[in-house]
């Protein structure tokens, strides 16, 4: 193996580490996010998430996991009494970045598509760690039934 075959394999090993290791601390903060929606509220298992990491195939997951987690989350603030005003939280943002990475895929309008779903997919994950962290401060209730006695 010559040098500059070997500069093109750490090169591209670098490369992929780049893209890849963000994209699974992305997919760790859905799936901690739906972990903390309790069974009751979830409409996607947290595990699920990590379908995304199929090539190509996780460009459509992709929108089935943004549905599920506004769902899930949409559910889940009132029965902790969250007051929220988006019933299906991140959805609109999390449609339009994946509206964009699809467009991605299209010759030339692709290179904006992909620019611009770079910094939705930014702030979408950014808004779904908030979304997170407000449900660490207002904790699930326990629900435990009352028992009332006959005297």
């Amino acid at each position: 193996m010559d040098t500059v075959t070997s500069i093109r394999i750490v090169a591209g090993l670098v490369a992929i580490g780049v893209l890849f290791i963000p994209a699974i601390f992305y997919l760790l903060t859905l799936s901690r996010a739906l972990e903390k929606c309790s069974p009751a509220s979830r409409t996607m298992q947290p595990g699920m998430v990590w379908l995304m990491l199929i090539p190509f195939f996780g460009l459509i997951w992709n929108f089935f996991i943004v549905l599920a987690l506004a769902n899930s989350l949409g559910r889940e603030f009132p029965a902790r009494g969250v007051t929220h005003f988006d019933p299906e939280p991140g959805k609109s943002r999390g449609l339009a970045m994946c509206v964009c990475m699809a467009c991605g895929i299209i010759p030339v309008l692709g290179i904006v598509a992909s620019l611009v779903s770079l910094v939705l997919w930014v702030v979408y994950w950014i808004k779904i760690a908030e979304f997170s962290r407000l449900l660490d401060q207002f904790p699930a209730q326990a629900t435990v039934p009352t028992v009332t006695s006959g005297f």
